[in-house]
């Protein structure tokens, strides 16, 4: 497996993204409000909720692409930022294969037009491998079952050696042997310093982070480990 390489200058204990009373509206409907939260390094962080609870939203505001009305945004630490979007997201019809969606992950180092280099295509084979797709490098995605598509989506997030990565609910419909696999990959991000972040309302995938962030209605009402009352927001 590859090493992971970090971001220059960005210190070991600093948190990679933070925000502040965020707030987030859609017309007249308050998506997020008065939301504050740190992502730190070497954590799987779950954003946890009902559908509706304001967690895609949240997620994109730390990727920076979701407007917000109040509050601020600091990502001083974040280096990379990768994101994984819901496999409902990625069109089933589109023509690539599991490599090119891979490879995909590379273009933000390589650009769209220059070639792969030897640790490009190491450390897609390695995003490969890490999610049980090795020897389906060739098969289109509409080859490929719901649960296989959705890894690899995953490991184009992987190729992108991110020193965040942002996940929109990666468990969702999938079975047990597609589960272990993402959350294997995603544990050993973490354990390399990579801050992960999950939108979900799985319960095992909830139990299994190290941080949750609870959210309703668009607040923030608890952060704590899993099992812990947590502390009101």
């Amino acid at each position: 497996m590859q090493p992971r390489r970090t971001s220059p200058q960005i210190p070991v204990n600093q948190p990679r993204i933070t925000v502040r009373n965020i707030r987030v509206t859609h017309g007249h409907t308050v998506a997020l409000d008065g939301v504050s939260a740190a992502i730190e390094p070497g954590r799987v962080t779950a954003l946890a909720g009902a559908n509706g609870s304001g967690k895609s939203t949240l997620l994109g505001v730390l990727a920076g692409i979701q407007p917000w009305q109040a509050g601020q945004r600091h990502a001083v630490g974040a280096g990379r930022i990768a994101m994984v979007v819901q496999r409902s997201a990625a069109p089933d019809t589109l023509p690539l294969t599991v490599f090119e969606t891979v490879s995909m992950g590379r273009w933000g180092r390589r650009g769209l037009w220059r070639p792969l280099s030897g640790e490009d295509r190491a450390i897609i084979a390695d995003s490969i491998g890490a999610l049980g797709l090795a020897g389906l490098e060739r098969r289109s995605l509409g080859e490929l079952s719901g649960g296989q598509r959705q890894r690899a989506l995953v490991a184009q997030g992987l190729a992108q050696r991110a020193d965040v990565l942002l996940l929109d609910e990666p468990a969702a419909g999938l079975d047990g042997d597609a589960l272990l696999l993402i959350d294997l990959a995603i544990r050993a991000e973490a354990d390399r310093g990579v801050a992960v972040v999950c939108a979900t309302h799985d319960p095992a995938v909830i139990r299994r982070a190290d941080r949750v962030l609870r959210l309703a209605a668009g607040v923030l009402v608890s952060h704590a480990a899993p099992g812990e009352h947590g502390v009101r927001s």
